[in-house]
């Protein structure tokens, strides 16, 4: 590669460096407090279409009558381990969640682990997410079980955490929309239209009201 060249490349990398942004995105509840275990999908406008980020090894167990952790947000292709550390049988089944449930009966997820025996590892199985969406996470034998993963193609796609703060980086610049997820919303809301700038930071009010969780 001759000095121009060089030049060229080292230009058109900090061009794509200079353009990328941190976001950081605060969504609130319908009485106004931090929602936490919401996802952000933030997308940007003019037909650009990230790559979609590389699947990961994850795991989720069932321990003391939970899904742990209780939201998960994971890119497709991902292997899931479910293992049950309690020592009764459980039973996972992986559904649409939302208004995506309708009309939409066979489970996604279909899963029989038998309790954990003393001295022995924990029964556990593997399922690859092969689509984008959100899955509700149920347990026939324990009604009271709910966990949910969020299978995303886009790597703009983060949980907010206890302050319901997101936070995304290398974002484009320019013009986007910002969704926002939650296991508790009743319908998906609209996009929100952004402009990306080098620090953007955005609050979004929703009309969730999250539920109680057991201790």
């Amino acid at each position: 590669m001759n000095r121009n060249h060089m030049l060229l490349a080292a230009g058109a990398a900090f061009s794509i460096a200079a353009q990328a942004a941190t976001v950081q995105v605060t969504v609130l509840a319908r009485d106004g407090q931090p929602l936490s275990n919401a996802v952000v999908v933030v997308e940007p406008a003019g037909g650009i279409r990230p790559a979609a980020p590389a699947p990961v090894q994850a795991t989720i167990a069932q321990e003391k009558m939970q899904f742990v952790p209780m939201v998960s947000v994971l890119p497709v292709g991902s292997r899931v381990s479910f293992v049950n550390q309690d020592a009764w049988e459980h039973h996972v089944r992986g559904v649409p969640a939302g208004v995506a449930r309708l009309g939409s009966s066979p489970a996604g997820i279909e899963l029989r682990l038998a309790g954990k025996v003393d001295g022995k590892a924990p029964t556990s199985a593997d399922v690859t997410l092969a689509t984008p969406g959100a899955l509700q996470l149920g347990c026939h034998l324990h009604g009271s079980m709910r966990g949910f993963v969020y299978v995303t193609d886009s790597p703009f796609a983060v949980q907010t955490d206890a302050n319901g703060v997101a936070s995304l980086r290398d974002v484009p610049e320019g013009a986007a929309s910002l969704r926002v997820w939650h296991s508790d919303q009743l319908l998906e809301g609209k996009p929100i239209k952004v402009n990306i700038t080098p620090v953007t930071a955005v609050s979004v009010p929703t009309q969730v009201t999250p539920r109680r969780r057991r201790p």
